[in-house]
């Protein structure tokens, strides 16, 4: 689909094709404004607007603002969606968010009135609808009144709706972050080898000549924000350490990481090591995590299917994640994560269902059911590869659901990407007891997050009068990380002072 867009708002462009991406894959996408423009409007076309061509269907945009009513109307194929409400007495801020809202909204009604398709997740379009449910609950509704107001309001289905109010039960009986409370992320940018379907910055170990430079760097910056946190008077909330696949490293430099981390961040209330893949795990690298006190690890098989562990560059089997699995038990961790992907290339639910036995097998503590989204920078979406559609993805999110429950875990966080395979999300599930806090913090954005190392971003909550978050990223390539760790712990500076 080729689309230009004719609108008196273009800095809501992105959004537009976002709505029209849940019914149609859109492959040109350009913009032209149709009244005067603000400076934020013509900033915002600078970078949303491209070359229109003259095989492009023409979509109509108008907003009005008469006598207290904001009335908004997208055109179509002929076809006409018309919305209107009251004009919100509210500032600059919230104005806007209601007005892209309704504008959403009604683009919405008029995609889903052409093409008769209800996305499971109706006109959410953000990664994190857990907020909509939140902002209801705030305003006095119940958890079941909630889960309706979504379905009636943004065409939620039922089941997904239900799915937000029984992860939010959950959220509520957690240890909520106190005001001087942060969690400590670090980042270990390496991999054995890069995943097919992998966006995150990092880089394959190779021969490990970056390691040694990459973790002085890392250390250096560990040691200025557990300074930082002092000063700024947070104490310790969860410490994570993930990547890339920390174990990775050496046995002698993964040691080195974890005693240099409880120097600088000691006694957390929750400590997790992203083990990952599995044909980097050791027995070893398990004791020494022990010997740091981390309670939580992941090993993550993400399929037990060793042709796909194949297709998709992992480099390990099926036989190595149960090894790895056993011997984490074996050292006396009861807190074990895994993770699954529904949706990769070449699967159906009969090989998804494959995993899902074998993870049974293994009673995990938790369980993460993530659905493939491939990114533009990956290698699958470089090679156009085919994936499942969408309505075998759906079963297979189902069946991972089902699966959890059959273990005797429960939803506890929830989150959703852009081009994800069948429109569905990614759910963690945990056993009573076992639900992730920094999973939960860095989600539902509710902990300040002190991160080091490359590719992590730092994220100060400000909760004074209404909720407000700064950021300060790290870069990611990890030579310009090592050159410039010294600025990296100076932007956490400037974030907490």
């Amino acid at each position: 689909m080729k689309i230009l867009l004719h609108s008196p708002l273009p800095r809501f462009a992105n959004e537009f094709c976002d709505v029209l991406k849940l019914f149609w894959p859109v492959e040109d996408f350009a913009v032209e404004a149709t009244a005067p423009l603000t400076a934020e409007d013509a900033a915002k076309a600078q970078y949303t607007a491209t070359p229109a061509t003259a095989d492009m269907e023409v979509l109509y945009h108008t907003f009005s603002e008469v006598n207290g009513l904001w009335r908004c109307g997208f055109t179509l194929r002929g076809q006409t969606a018309e919305r209107a409400q009251e004009t919100p007495d509210a500032g600059a801020l919230t104005r806007k968010r209601l007005m892209k809202r309704l504008c959403k909204l009604t683009l919405y009604d008029l995609c889903k009135q052409l093409t008769g398709k209800q996305p499971p997740w109706g006109s959410l379009t953000g990664i994190r609808p857990t907020r909509l449910f939140y902002e209801k609950l705030a305003g006095g509704m119940s958890p079941e009144d909630a889960a309706r107001a979504l379905t009636a309001e943004f065409d939620v289905t039922e089941e997904k709706a239900d799915l937000l109010r029984r992860i939010v039960a959950v959220q509520q009986t957690l240890p909520a972050p106190a005001a001087n409370e942060a969690d400590v992320y670090v980042s270990i940018p390496f991999c054995r080898t890069r995943c097919a379907y992998c966006s995150f910055p990092g880089e394959a170990l190779g021969k490990g000549g970056q390691v040694e430079p990459y973790l002085a760097a890392l250390f250096a910056e560990m040691e200025a924000a557990a300074r930082l946190m002092r000063e700024a008077g947070f104490s310790l909330r969860a410490l994570y350490i993930g990547g890339g696949t920390p174990t990775a490293l050496s046995e002698e430099a993964f040691a080195a990481l974890l005693e240099h981390v409880a120097v600088c961040f000691p006694s957390p209330l929750e400590f997790t090591v992203e083990a990952g893949r599995p044909d980097t795990i050791t027995r070893e690298k398990l004791r020494a995590m022990r010997r740091y006190s981390v309670g939580r690890v992941s090993v993550n098989p993400q399929t037990m299917n060793d042709f796909t562990l194949r297709a998709v560059g992992r480099d390990h089997t099926s036989a190595q994640t149960l090894e790895a699995f056993h011997l984490a038990r074996a050292e006396c961790f009861t807190d074990i994560n895994m993770d699954v992907i529904a949706g990769l290339p070449g699967e159906t639910p009969a090989d998804f269902a494959h995993t899902l036995a074998r993870i049974d097998e293994l009673r995990p503590d938790s369980l993460t059911v993530h659905t493939l989204a491939i990114k533009r920078s990956s290698r699958l979406h470089l090679e156009g590869a085919a994936l499942p559609p969408g309505d075998a993805v759906a079963d297979m999110v189902r069946m991972g659901e089902e699966a959890a429950l059959q273990l005797g875990l429960t939803p506890y966080y929830l989150y959703r990407q852009k081009y994800m395979a069948g429109q569905q999300q990614n759910v963690g599930y945990a056993r009573p007891g076992a639900a992730c806090l920094y999973n939960v913090d860095i989600m539902e954005e509710t902990a300040s997050i002190l991160a080091c190392g490359a590719g992590a971003i730092s994220k100060r909550v400000f909760t004074e009068r209404s909720l407000r978050i700064e950021r300060a990223p790290n870069v990611s390539d990890v030579g310009e990380y090592i050159r410039r760790a010294a600025e990296m712990a100076g932007r956490k500076a400037a974030l907490f002072s």
